[in-house]
Formats: structure tokens, C-alpha cells, sequence
């Protein structure tokens, strides 16, 4: 019999594990969609943008992409097929899909009910979009400032926008240097910033330079992209605002960024043509890109043309509003990890379900189970221990949510919808 030496075993473990774990490329840069600039439903590189801006992604895949000089909110799928949600031509108008009318829309985030919010940029408004693409107006009017109500609200070029987990809306009002809150009646308050200058502080005691880019976290932390100071702020949910990271030079224009499941913020460095990577232990490195100009490829042999928008999918795939090249990239992360035998030994039912879901596994253990919303935000985490355990979800709204299920072969993600 042939002797089976340490080499041999060592590639039986890995041809053995292959079975089971596929590891995807953590900076492999490709185009989702999008090609040369104009405008064109389609699929993949058939599809057309002009200047896409703000992007946003759902627990399920599905892409919203502010395509910001076709002043219209596009929509692609999983599979890159791309269909036009709501907008038209220039102006402004409320009503369902193409019958609403943007003005160079920026800025998107979804709730967890699947609405879409809009920073409707040269409108000076907020906009929301139901799933089935029914605009309204959430608040804003004529460019000024004024906290208010609904279309009381005055905003100046907003550009970005955020929402938290019980709806409220946190509104980057650039041209006003100031962070603003919409509550989900409309109430428009102003949250942090006031004067231009770099100063940490609390609410209107801090300031910023041309906020442009938010993101939050699951417990309410809401990150900020200083564009003008080339800083990322950071505010939390009682509006204490410090400075993350950033220093002449680290940054160039930042636009926007987004937060990961797992705290890892990444930065639309857009001037630098980069994303940027901050973990949670204020670590800065360059996850993709370079020189400008287009190229798929890996990490820094990437190329991007004036990175925008940015969103972070629940696998940790991110998705990059390419403006100037106008497409959409996609970048797998190494939290992209598939293990096919551990989907199938975990079982959830009933589900949909209303009160309880029930939790089954075969053949291994879980430690915890957590609940995220369609923004990646933490809603809820259950220690665990037996084989079968019922998990009570009656406290959440009625929608789709990821449940992540930790066991000791390694994390199942699975959607759940509360019905």
C-alpha cells in the first residue's frame, strides 16, 4: 500500500473541504451593470446610466440606485437586470413610477419595510418610494432652512440619508452644514452641526464642512462623511459628535460610506479613486482601486472613475456607484464565505411566521441566534443551547429579515419574514 505522507493528508483536507466551503475573492472587482453613459433598461452591461450617485442595498439582493443626471431611481437585481422604479424627465412631481419627477437625486437608504428614501437633491426634498413605486414627498420644499413639519422643512442640496430602526430618517443637508432628523410623521429637527469648521461636540455645538455621505450602525451610531474636511465623523444616537478618523491627505473628498454587519465601515474615497476600508479599530487600508480610470480586477489593480455611492450587502458583498464610469461595480468580500452542507443542517419553521419561529439543527450546535434588519442593523440576539429552540419574533414590524444562526461549524444565514 502506498504511504499516505503528511503532504498527501494535507491536500485530502483540502480537496475534502472543497466539498463544502467555497471562498469567494475578497477584493475581485467585476461590473454588475451599467456601460456607456446614457440611459437603457436592460441586463447587465445593456443596461445605461448618467452620473449614478447614491446606492442601497436590501437583505434579499436587490440593488437602488440613484441614477442622478437620468433623474430617475433605478432598480437591478440579483441577477443585474435593470428596471427604472420611479422618475422620468427633470423636475418635480409626485405619483407612481415614471409619472414622479426628480431633480439630480443623490442620496438613497431602504427601511425595513422595503421603502425607499430619496435625498431629491436640486428639489430640496425628501422623497419616499413605496415598494410598489409610489412617490410622496416626506418633507422639504423651497431650498432654506427651517425645522418644521412635512413641506415647513426647508433643506439646502441634501445628499445623503440614513434610516434607523424605528424609521426615523437622518438627512446629510449639505448645504446647510447640518445633520437633520425626519421622524416618520415628518417632524424635521436638526440633529447635530451649524457653522463650517471641524469642531467636535454636541448637536449644534459641532460643525462640519459639506457633509455629504451617513451610514448606521445597529445601535444607532450614524457615521458621516465630512466630505470638505476629509474627515468621517461619528454621532451617536444622543448627538455626541467626534471625529473617527481622517487627516490631510488620508481622504480626498469623501462621498459616502457604509457600515458592515460587523462594524467594518467602507469608504467611497472618491477623489483618491478608492474604496477605503476602517475597522473597528480605526485601521485605514485601501480595499480596491488606485489610479483612475476602469478596469476589473483585483484590490488595487482595480480601477474606479470617481467612486459615489456605496452600500454593503449582508454576505459583505459591496456594491460602488461608479459615477463617472457610469456603472455599478460589485466587490466580493471575504465575509463571502458559502458552506452548503451546514445551510442543510439547519432548519427554520414555520416561516413566514407571526409569533414563533422554530430553530432545528442536525448534527451540530448553536451558541447564539441574531436578527438583522434589511439594513444589516442589529435587532435582536438570543443566546442558545439545545438541538430545538422556538425564537419570538412578535416584537418586530411585519417584513423580511436575515437570521444568522452562529454554530460550532460556522455562521448559517437564512431569511425569515414576519408576517
Amino acid at each position: 500500500m502506498k504511504q499516505i505522507t503528511q503532504n498527501n493528508l494535507k491536500t485530502i483536507f483540502l480537496l475534502f473541504s472543497s466539498l463544502y466551503f467555497i471562498t469567494i475573492n475578497a477584493q475581485d472587482v467585476t461590473t454588475l451593470a451599467g456601460s456607456t453613459n446614457g440611459f437603457a433598461d436592460g441586463t447587465g452591461t445593456a443596461a445605461q446610466f448618467f452620473s449614478p450617485d447614491g446606492i442601497a442595498v436590501t437583505t434579499d439582493g436587490t440593488i437602488f440606485v440613484a441614477d442622478r443626471d437620468n433623474n430617475r431611481i433605478r432598480k437591478i437585481t440579483t441577477t443585474g437586470v435593470v428596471t427604472t422604479l420611479a422618475g422620468s424627465t427633470q423636475g418635480f412631481a409626485d405619483g407612481t413610477g415614471t409619472a414622479a419627477q426628480f431633480y439630480a437625486p443623490r442620496g438613497l437608504a431602504v427601511d425595513v419595510a422595503g421603502n425607499v428614501y430619496v435625498a431629491d437633491t436640486q428639489n430640496n426634498r425628501i422623497r419616499k418610494i413605496t415598494p410598489a413605486g409610489v412617490v410622496t414627498t416626506l418633507a422639504g420644499s423651497t431650498n432654506g432652512f427651517a425645522d418644521g413639519t412635512g413641506t415647513a422643512a426647508k433643506f439646502n442640496w441634501p445628499q445623503g440619508v440614513t434610516v434607523d430602526a424605528t424609521g426615523n430618517v437622518f438627512v446629510a443637508d449639505t448645504g446647510n452644514i447640518r445633520i437633520r432628523k425626519i421622524t416618520a410623521t415628518g417632524v424635521v429637527t436638526t440633529f447635530a452641526g451649524n457653522t463650517v469648521g471641524t469642531a467636535d461636540g454636541i448637536g449644534t455645538a459641532a460643525q462640519f464642512n459639506s457633509p455629504q455621505g451617513l451610514a448606521i450602525d445597529g445601535v444607532g451610531t450614524i457615521f458621516v462623511a465630512d466630505s470638505y474636511n476629509n474627515r468621517i465623523r461619528k454621532i451617536t444616537a444622543t448627538g455626541v459628535v467626534t471625529t473617527l478618523t481622517g487627516t490631510v491627505g488620508q481622504f480626498y473628498y469623501p462621498h459616502s460610506l457604509a457600515v458592515a454587519t460587523d462594524g467594518t465601515i467602507f469608504v467611497a474615497d472618491t477623489d483618491n479613486y478608492r474604496i477605503r476600508k476602517i475597522t473597528t479599530t480605526g485601521e485605514i487600508t485601501t480595499f480596491a482601486g488606485g489610479t483612475g480610470g476602469f478596469a476589473d480586477g483585483t484590490g488595487t489593480a482595480a480601477k474606479f472613475n470617481e467612486p459615489a455611492g456605496i452600500a454593503v450587502a449582508n454576505d459583505g458583498t459591496i456594491f460602488v456607484a461608479d459615477r463617472m464610469n457610469f456603472r455599478i461595480r460589485k466587490i466580493t468580500n471575504t465575509l463571502a464565505t458559502a458552506n452548503f452542507q451546514l445551510e442543510n443542517q439547519v432548519s427554520l419553521y414555520p416561516n413566514p411566521a407571526s409569533t414563533l419561529i422554530n430553530i432545528e439543527l442536525e448534527d451540530i450546535t448553536a451558541s447564539k441566534v441574531t436578527i438583522l434588519d434589511m439594513n444589516g442593523r442589529k435587532l435582536q440576539s438570543v443566546n442558545i443551547l439545545d438541538k430545538k429552540t422556538a425564537i419570538n419574533i412578535s416584537n418586530l414590524i411585519s417584513g423580511i429579515y436575515l437570521m444568522q444562526i452562529t454554530t460550532d461549524k460556522g455562521t448559517v444565514s437564512k431569511k425569515i419574514v414576519k408576517q
